[in-house]
């Protein structure tokens, strides 16, 4: 039987321009020249398709348009690029296709989806499908000021989430919800809660759920789970409509051995390293990007540059930077390489990560990428013009963890901990940091936030309110996971829903509120937000009163006209009369108290707010006399401010 299909190889969206600066290592923005590409001309229709297999001795399309024949449409290799391409007419949007692939090397076949195709099959199924988006954004008031919400001056609080079990339909299935059913459910609460932005946990599209989206086969794709490519814009418009934006978690760092991936790809290690010592996760048993080859680097920087430019993302977080930086990471003696000059760095994916950097920030000085390194790496938010990596901004991992540590300990032992909350003061302006309370830290037995807190129920929803009351008045951007912010007590579970029952109770609904009114007074307050990154918007009040396990000290903005004051009680016991010194005359404002009866507290308090006396204190010329509840953070605001 005859095909009504065929390759036409003199239709090409491939220049000798791109074949230079692709095997160069320079081209950012091949998701326009590989993949398969809708082409109308006259009454000509069809599809472009491009893969990259230097090492294939044949490369054919096949899908369901042809019967799934593997030898029908053959494509031919471009010059020496190691590029194939053809174009086939007739083939619609919609129509599911892999290719098949013959290496040169020991007659090894296999069939691979497109590593640059926009759409894929909903797993476990894994063919790639034709698209064509028709998607008109609405966005361009967004677009077009989006550059003050990232400015790092500027107040950015951001909501982690997992799609696909923030909320689900459980009385359908435990179905999770679409793009379309999400984007006005989630743009609604993050307006109540007060959010700035959202970062979704992976959503390129990865064949087992269980890995939450870190292990990617389709990098290009917006996962079939949830909808099409278009729905997924529709999201993004209604959070960008919304003033919400948005962050991806973007996974440079490694993906997974499946056949259907990227690994061993044409008979040959291609996108991973050969050799196991570089090239294999010893942690997640996945494959290590080749950072050294100029073809590799072409694709990643392209696929961090699709997402900014067709999906209007407004940052990238890279996971696991750690694991890229160094050569021994989770590795034993023996297991790993050294580097040209003996080191355990990685050469190769340091100036990668410069040249990712340089590139993100050529073409979009709007947006932010964003580290999570683990380590001491010395300027990773710092320009690669004079040494850094040249992120925006980097996760502060050991806050996270001296802070979970420090409120781990019952408050009776606080004291012999109370360098671990204050160490952080050493190091701080570093880096730009943002505050993180990720997922990593309420999965795999670590239990939930509000889990970790020791005491009855009563005193770990305090401690939880002064936890976050200490997040929000530190310097440096704020990160919450989902369902932290009502104090979820089972830990995350991607298969099912958050327990939004809870918000029923007082005590978790307090939280809430309590979460609301901090990001709405950061938001609103120069002085919390306009100086993270530097020492020159904070100041210790007196930092050291151990025995107490107090902490006090001051936020101030860019021209130290406006300040706030926070104290924080780390125990249970109320403590009255306690003085604290501060800089000018006037009538301090409670502005907030965890421990008001509205968020689930105590109700102890200060009656709205505090005098000055002319009393010096703390090497301040005024102080107040200030009541103290329990396991309590109070923030003051001066309300007869300097002109």
């Amino acid at each position: 039987m005859q095909n009504k299909y065929s390759t036409d190889n003199s239709i090409s969206k491939i220049t000798d321009d791109d074949i230079y600066l692709f095997n160069e290592g320079n081209h950012f923005h091949l998701y326009n020249k590989l993949g398969a590409h809708y082409v109308k001309k006259g009454n000509l229709e069809g599809y472009c398709f491009a893969v990259w297999a230097p090492n294939a001795n044949k490369v054919s399309v096949f899908g369901d348009f042809n019967g799934w024949d593997k030898n029908s449409h053959n494509l031919r290799p471009k010059k020496s690029s190691g590029i194939w391409e053809g174009f086939i007419k007739d083939i619609k949007p919609g129509s599911y296709y892999k290719y098949h692939i013959v290496s040169n090397y020991n007659n090894y076949t296999v069939d691979k989806p497109d590593p640059y195709g926009f759409y894929y099959e909903k797993p476990p199924l894994t063919a790639s499908i034709t698209y064509n988006s028709e998607y008109r954004w609405s966005d361009k008031e967004w677009m077009e000021k989006r550059s003050k919400f990232h400015d790092l001056n500027s107040p950015i609080s951001i909501y982690e989430i997992h799609l696909g079990s923030w909320k689900r339909k459980v009385e359908k299935g435990n179905r999770w919800l679409n793009y379309k059913e999400i984007a006005h459910l989630l743009a609604d609460y993050l307006k109540d809660t007060g959010f700035t932005h959202v970062e979704l946990m992976p959503v390129m599209e990865h064949p087992f759920y269980g890995s939450w989206g870190y292990q990617i086969t389709g990098f290009f794709a917006p996962t079939s789970r949830y909808g099409s490519p278009d729905d997924f814009k529709y999201f993004i418009d209604c959070l960008h409509e919304n003033g919400i934006g948005v962050i991806l978690d973007w996974v440079p760092s490694h993906f997974p051995k499946d056949e259907h991936g990227l690994g061993f790809f044409d008979g040959t290690h291609l996108y991973e390293h050969s050799d196991p010592k570089k090239g294999l996760h010893p942690d997640w048993d996945s494959l290590i990007f080749n950072y050294g080859r100029n073809e590799v680097q072409s694709f990643l920087i392209s696929n961090a540059m699709f997402w900014l430019d067709k999906f209007h993302i407004d940052g990238l977080r890279l996971d696991a930077v750690a694991s890229m930086l160094y050569l021994d990471y989770s590795r034993k003696e023996g297991e790993w390489i050294p580097n040209e000059y003996g080191g355990n760095e990685n050469i190769e994916a340091i100036k990668f990560l410069k040249k990712f950097n340089h590139a993100v920030y050529s073409n979009y000085p709007d947006v932010q990428t964003i580290a999570e390194e683990s380590t001491a790496w010395p300027m990773v938010s710092r320009p690669t013009y004079i040494g850094g990596l040249g992120f925006g901004m980097k996760w502060d991992m050991g806050w996270m963890h001296d802070s979970l540590l420090y409120f781990s300990k019952d408050p009776v032992h606080r004291k012999y901990y109370h360098d671990t909350l204050t160490f952080r003061m050493i190091y701080a302006f570093n880096e730009n940091f943002i505050l993180p309370l990720s997922h990593d830290e309420v999965v795999h037995g670590k239990g939930s936030l509000i889990s970790k807190m020791p005491g009855d129920d009563w005193q770990k929803f305090a401690n939880l309110r002064l936890l976050f009351c200490y997040m929000f008045t530190q310097p440096g951007k704020k990160m919450l996971f989902m369902g932290q912010e009502f104090g979820q007590w089972s830990e995350w579970y991607h298969e099912k829903s958050l327990d939004w029952h809870l918000l029923e109770y007082g005590p978790h609904d307090g939280i809430k509120k309590l979460i609301s009114d901090l990001n709405a007074l950061y938001k609103k307050e120069e002085a919390l937000h306009q100086v993270d990154f530097s020492p020159q918007g904070f100041e210790w009040i007196d930092g050291s009163d151990y025995k107490s396990s107090i902490i006090s000290y001051l936020r101030k903005n860019k021209d130290n006209s406006k300040y706030m004051a926070t104290i924080l009680n780390l125990t249970p016991v109320v403590r009255e009369n306690y003085r604290i010194g501060v800089p000018e005359k006037g009538f301090y404002k409670e502005t907030i108290n965890t421990d008001s009866s509205y968020y689930g507290g105590s109700g102890i308090g200060n009656l709205g707010g505090k005098n000055t006396e002319d009393i010096p204190f703390h090497g301040r010329p005024y102080s107040i006399n200030i009541t103290l509840p329990p396991l309590s953070g109070i923030i003051f605001n001066l309300e007869n401010e300097r002109s």
